[in-house]
């Protein structure tokens, strides 16, 4: 089990930016999935962006050329960067890990540890 902290988040207006981050406790974090996933009011919690141990990255659609997420092994630390936030973007971020995933691509079911989630609100 891996052990998550985020922080970072907050109240931004629309076309602001907010940068996200995660420390993560564990020894062999270079070797994990890391992924960030959003929670809305009354909606399930669906993936937002993913960095493989191998540096592969996933986006969802609706975050593509708007967020960045990246990752720095030696300081067990895994960020995101959002940049143009849209009203739509209000939700609380979860940071996760995963050791790999089963079907080549990252699904929820695939990070077996979570942290406790950070909010960020964005006003239009």
């Amino acid at each position: 089990q891996v052990q998550l902290v985020e922080s970072g988040g907050g109240l931004v207006q629309a076309g602001g930016s907010l940068r996200l981050s995660c420390k993560a406790s564990v020894r062999t974090f270079s070797l994990y999935v890391m992924g960030w996933f959003r929670q809305a009011p009354g909606k399930e919690r669906d993936f937002v962006a993913a960095i493989h141990y191998s540096g592969r990255i996933h986006y969802e659609d609706s975050v593509k050329g708007r967020f960045t997420i990246s990752r720095a092994n030696a300081e067990n630390m895994v960020y995101l960067q959002m940049n143009n936030l849209k009203p739509e973007d209000t939700a609380v971020y979860y940071c996760a890990a995963a050791t790999n995933y089963a079907l080549g691509y990252p699904r929820k079911a695939d990070f077996g540890s979570w942290g406790q989630g950070t909010q960020v609100t964005v006003s239009s």
